[in-house]
């Protein structure tokens, strides 16, 4: 069921990529949406974006690794516009290396951003919802959280700790009989400017895994999942559904597969240097920086459309042979292995 607009709207991590094609659909529908990320010329770009689109924009530059100014950001969107409806968490920084060339200090903040942020923006939000027994939170997670790859240990384990703490927190929703509810929105490889922006110590430019989809991809599934918030989980993405249903069947294989497979597919041919600027402490699109906007640069490679995201919303029983097909393509793809 559809939910009438305008609604309060809270997305953190809105200044680019999944956060600002999401705040753009919101926008769309007339609804109110407060953004929060750190890089202060994204969240005004982002802003305009949202205004001229139909709806109304507050941003709060905001850490999320930073409890209080997470709850902060959340009184003054209530102050602002009213009781907050929808909370969606979406902030991430991430490394792209070898775990043994992750300092400790460089994976506590990965930890502290890409999932104590959601752990904070949920506390946050449902500090409110309470007092009124409603609301939604959606958690865009990952299919690296139920299938972690080489490279990006720190951002996979954080991934994977967003489920169990969502989990554990739906089953508590559930014994309450409360009408807020939380799912999660597991994502595909999308073109973002992550890859542009993150810390990398690989020799040549990281990249999304093919297929690539485009971030709008990931924002109507996540203003649908806020209008559908009773199910646990949604998958986007043909290749989600393929590696979840994956490591299920055969994750020893997996194991193997992506230690031959998942440095070279994760670069490209582009030579980088060590000193590439990264947003790990400090946003890359700040007061004085650049505008990322929501796309990266692999347009030229990503999908506008996922038929798969379309069957999941739309149709359980192709759903379900969706899931299927996908586990026949990861037996073909253990034969081909062996």
């Amino acid at each position: 069921m559809t939910t009438s607009s305008p609604r309060t709207i809270v997305i953190t991590g809105a200044s680019a990529g999944i956060g600002r094609a999401a705040a753009q659909a919101f926008g769309r529908r007339g609804d109110r949406v407060v953004l929060l990320a750190r890089g202060e010329a994204g969240l005004a770009a982002a802003a305009a974006e949202v205004e001229a689109a139909g709806g109304s924009a507050l941003p709060i530059p905001t850490d999320v690794a930073d409890a209080a100014a997470v709850d902060a950001a959340a009184t003054r969107a209530e102050e602002t516009f009213g009781p907050i409806d929808v909370w969606v968490n979406d902030a991430f920084t991430s490394v792209f290396a070898p775990f043994a060339d992750i300092s400790p200090e460089e994976f506590r903040r990965v930890t502290e951003v890409s999932y104590l942020g959601f752990v904070y923006g949920t506390m946050a939000a449902l500090a409110r919802m309470r007092t009124r027994g409603r609301g939604t939170i959606v958690q865009v997670g990952s299919a690296l959280g139920v299938r972690a790859i080489p490279l990006q240990s720190a951002y996979c384990g954080a991934k994977h700790a967003i489920n169990g703490f969502t989990e554990s927190l739906r089953t508590e929703l559930l014994h309450d009989h409360s009408d807020i509810h939380v799912t999660v929105v597991q994502m595909p490889a999308l073109n973002t400017p992550q890859f542009s922006w993150v810390l990398s110590r690989l020799p040549r430019h990281p990249q999304p895994v093919p297929p690539i989809y485009q971030p709008e991809v990931a924002a109507r599934a996540i203003v649908y999942a806020a209008d559908h918030p009773r199910r646990k989980t949604y998958w986007v993405g043909a290749s989600t559904a393929a590696t979840i249903v994956g490591q299920h069947a055969v994750p020893a294989l997996l194991d193997r597969y992506l230690a031959k497979t998942g440095f070279s597919s994760q670069q490209t041919g582009e030579a980088v240097g060590p000193d590439r600027p990264n947003n790990l402490w400090e946003p890359l699109d700040g007061v004085d920086g650049k505008d990322y906007g929501a796309h990266g640069i692999f347009d030229d490679r990503a999908w506008a459309r996922s038929p798969q995201r379309w069957l999941a919303e739309n149709a359980r029983g192709w759903s379900l042979a969706a899931a299927g097909a996908a586990l026949i393509a990861c037996g073909a793809a253990a034969a081909r292995y062996r």
